[in-house]
């Protein structure tokens, strides 16, 4: 038997991975057919979607010039906001709907939305895109 202490080496320490940060940036790509256009709007958050109005002042996302959608848009639509690293979707009492796909498209006060999320402002369609 060997009565000398049995020498340990030391433990490599591992540092916790820092969590994944989501971009503050993103972007709606406008779909039509079911397919994406090169139409896209960039934006950070909060962002305001809508129709520029002069009574009510700048509008973050401008939907107001895409024909025949734009008719179908709110001045004040919705926001679009990132909150302890989440994106969120919120109508603003829009009159055409706020609505998020899952099976079918769904009619939404607010919700959770993630990269490649499909939203529809009244009958306009958009893809959502972080970055």
């Amino acid at each position: 038997m060997n009565d000398e202490p049995e020498v340990l080496e030391p433990v490599e320490t591992v540092e916790a991975a820092e969590p994944a940060t989501v971009s503050s940036t993103a972007k709606l790509v406008l779909k039509r057919g079911g397919v994406e256009t090169d139409l896209v709007f960039a934006f950070s958050s909060p962002a305001v979607v809508g129709r520029f109005d002069p009574t009510v002042g700048p509008i973050d996302v401008d939907l107001g010039a895409l024909q025949p959608e734009g008719t179908y848009i709110s001045r004040k639509h919705a926001r679009l906001v990132l909150t302890d690293g989440v994106w969120y979707v919120e109508d603003l009492g829009s009159a055409n709907g706020t609505f998020l796909l899952a099976d079918d498209f769904e009619r939404v006060e607010t919700a959770e939305i993630v990269d490649g999320s499909e939203i529809a402002f009244g009958n306009a369609r958009f893809t959502f895109r972080l970055g």
